[in-house]
């Protein structure tokens, strides 16, 4: 009797630790959440995320039923985002030298009235494939200026302490609307058409406007104001290019960005022809993609600090192409469904810890420069890598050109695993120049040129 007590308070004992520790990973995991301000963002942001990613499966659906064609669907994609390409350099200069707070205020509105304009539109029956594109670009227009300060605002909402758990947070936000966005997008537009969900995503900027207006900012970020914008300009790429850990960071996720990510430009195509489906059929396919990416996420923000990430990105890139592959070979939905989840796991760890690894390197009068370089290899790289995935898709199909993508991508991943170990110290050193990590930090930033 005496064996069975002994063993059941044992037990007990072991269960209070267990939940204990599952506790502490749960305020770990949401403790940015603790900042006012953050709460007001993270809020009106998700509600505005869904509407956006309500508009992205409309406007590609609706660009696929008024042509049939995946030339014109990579188009598309390549005029709303290669301004982003194009005007980075300019936009983080503006990030860096503007309060950041003022020009996501001003960024979120325009993108509201774009929303409502293509609604007005399409609901009107007026709309051509001319005007998506013209407002596709203006919306690009916005983004270029939008993404660099918004990223760069994370640190004057939640400070240095819980800025790697924000971004986090923040990519677990974005992948939590891309789940939720595309089924309330496919119901939509099967039952009433594109022009409601292009309408509520209009809509939905109110909550995040609101959420910014409301905001009570005590510490903001030093901007910069010495020099010409020449002169700030020259000296982000200066500091991205001779910066090794940067400089690979960059051009990998560039890489996968030009590569692999047009397969999103091209799942109408998979929705419709390869599997037979249709809009709702599409929702799913990118609600797939959402559920792994969020798991990303998640992993990422219960990470307590930043070592290892640098393993994860290589692994998560090549984890990303392997499943395009396994992808591209499918001919079933629940298959395709399946083969998406760790898909968007292995895209949104690369990401996050590539954004995470940037923002805890960069001093803070570079922020907004440096994430702007991150928005151009990301998003900006991504229309030419459309532009491309279209025509190639239109000579050899859609599924053979997402296997090429997840093939570059194992690549792309191979190499920067080879090349990380000599770049370690250089990262080191720059993170704990920043205050981020422990240890003392050094006298001068490391510039490396290897």
């Amino acid at each position: 009797m005496a064996e069975a007590e002994t063993a059941t308070s044992s037990d007990l004992r072991e269960e209070r630790s267990t939940d204990q520790q599952r506790a502490r990973i749960g305020l770990r995991t949401l403790r940015a959440l603790r900042h006012r301000d953050f709460q007001l963002f993270f809020g009106g942001q998700l509600i505005s995320l869904v509407g956006t990613w309500m508009q992205n499966i409309a406007q590609d659906w609706l660009v696929y039923r008024l042509t049939g064609s995946s030339l014109l669907l990579g188009t598309v994609a390549f005029v709303s985002q290669i301004p982003i390409f194009l005007l980075a350099p300019v936009a983080g200069i503006v990030a860096d030298r503007w309060n950041r707070h003022r020009i996501v205020i001003a960024t979120q509105t325009a993108s509201m009235v774009l929303a409502l304009t293509l609604a007005t539109l399409t609901l009107g029956g007026w709309i051509r494939v001319w005007e998506i594109m013209v407002l596709a670009s203006l919306l690009g227009v916005v983004n270029a200026f939008d993404i660099p300060a918004r990223q760069a605002f994370l640190i004057d909402m939640v400070g240095r302490d819980d800025l790697l758990n924000a971004i986090a947070l923040n990519s677990s936000m974005f992948n939590s609307a891309r789940i939720i966005g595309p089924a309330i997008a496919g119901i939509l537009v099967a039952s009433v058409g594109e022009g409601w969900c292009f309408f509520a995503n209009g809509i939905s900027y109110i909550a995040v406007i609101t959420g910014l207006l409301l905001m009570r900012l005590t510490k903001q970020a030093a901007l910069q104001k010495k020099g010409s914008p020449l002169e700030n300009m020259v000296e982000g790429f200066r500091f991205a290019r001779h910066t090794a850990p940067v400089r690979a960071l960059l051009l990998l996720i560039g890489f996968v960005s030009l590569a692999a990510m047009p397969y999103t430009v091209l799942m109408p195509i998979f929705a419709g022809r390869i599997l037979h489906g249709g809009a709702r059929q599409l929702g799913m396919l990118m609600g797939a993609t959402g559920v792994g990416a969020l798991l990303g996420a998640l992993m990422l923000a219960s990470k307590p600090s930043t070592s290892g990430l640098g393993k994860w990105v290589w692994m998560a890139a090549t984890g990303f192409g392997t499943s395009l592959i396994l992808f591209s070979l499918s001919r079933h939905l629940w298959l395709s469904l399946a083969f998406l989840v760790p898909t968007g796991f292995g895209m949104m760890v690369q990401m996050g810890a590539t954004n995470t690894l940037l923002q805890v390197m960069v001093p803070d009068r570079l922020r907004g420069r440096v994430m702007s370089l991150y928005s151009m290899m990301f998003i900006g790289m991504g229309p030419i890598g459309a532009l491309l995935g279209g025509a190639v898709a239109a000579r050899i199909g859609a599924p053979w050109t997402v296997a090429i993508g997840g093939v570059t991508c194992l690549a792309g991943g191979t190499i920067f695993a080879r090349r990380l170990p000599a770049m370690r110290a250089v990262a080191r050193q720059l993170i704990l120049a920043q205050g981020m990590g422990s240890g003392e930090p050094p006298t001068s930033l490391p510039m490396s040129r290897s």
